[in-house]
């Protein structure tokens, strides 16, 4: 006689497994694109590496699990206190200690609060369009214009500026971060005795407040760096007057340490000698 086979037991909820699966592709799209959307980087990344080591880990797996075998397991099925990700998630997690990117928070603050410091120092002088200060992921963004500080085509910056410019580095010297002094143009070509382009006049007005900054309001030099980009980063269109007075200016960036990183490192100090400036060598022990 044949034995009876006897069915075995269906799983009707087997349609969740999938179901959980497109719900994580679909929450990892999602902080992906939070992620992508954030300016402070730093932060970006924590977020995402928290999200890693959770699906390394299997938190979000073991509270899938949990869905999925709320009911009684049909045979050969392993219950919750089989799966292995939830041997995982009762796994005790490490002390992970200041999240990662945190260290550049106080800087991030710092920056946040110079602007504030400088919006109320400075309102009038932005008021009348003398300048413009914003906060950016590369940092603190100092934009003088040229009327208030340069005569036209000239690179000597007005004594009647000093007072902003000295209200300017009163906030900047507390801080410790490097500045780079940026000269900018509008695109009308110039050709004088004393420039011959607007890469000259743009570097020239550059190295202007450079040497203003470090040599009367002290600024230590180490921290400052000049660069001239002519008419090649406009801040407004110069089809217009206005538009090409607001290219005519010198920004003061104070980095933030992401950007900073990424300029040249300053080199070992100079010893002097009998015969000029020479490096200093490393010492080497044997």
């Amino acid at each position: 006689m044949r034995p009876k086979h006897h069915q075995g037991h269906q799983n009707h909820e087997r349609w969740l497994v999938s179901y959980a699966d497109f719900i994580t592709l679909l929450f990892a799209f999602f902080v992906v694109m939070f992620a992508a959307s954030q300016s402070d980087r730093k932060k970006a990344r924590q977020v995402s590496e928290s999200v890693r080591q959770a699906l390394e880990h299997g938190q979000m797996s073991a509270a899938l699990a949990g869905v999925l075998h709320r009911g009684r397991p049909g045979p050969g099925e392993p219950g919750p206190s089989d799966a292995p990700e939830s041997r995982s998630a009762h796994t005790p997690e490490p002390d992970a200690g200041p999240a990662a990117g945190e260290s550049g928070a106080p800087a991030r603050q710092d920056l946040a609060q110079s602007l504030a410091a400088l919006n109320e120092k400075l309102a009038a002088e932005m008021n009348s369009g003398k300048m413009q200060i914003r906060l950016e992921s590369r940092g603190l963004i100092i934009s003088l214009r040229e009327a208030a500080f340069f005569a036209s085509g000239d690179d000597a910056v007005n004594p009647a500026s000093y007072p902003i410019l000295e209200k300017i580095a009163a906030v900047i010297k507390s801080l410790p971060n490097s500045i780079r002094l940026e000269g900018h143009t509008d695109s009308v070509p110039i050709h004088t005795p004393r420039f011959r382009s607007n890469w000259e006049l743009s570097a020239a007005r550059a190295i202007a407040m450079l040497e203003l900054f470090s040599g009367r309001f002290g600024i230590p030099p180490v921290r400052l760096a000049v660069a001239g980009y002519a008419e090649n980063a406009p801040a407004d269109s110069n089809e217009t007057e206005d538009g090409r007075a607001h290219n005519r200016r010198v920004d003061l960036v104070v980095l933030t340490s992401e950007a900073a990183a990424r300029e040249p490192q300053p080199g070992p100090p100079l010893a002097r000698t009998g015969t000029g400036m020479e490096q200093a060598a490393p010492m080497v022990g044997r």
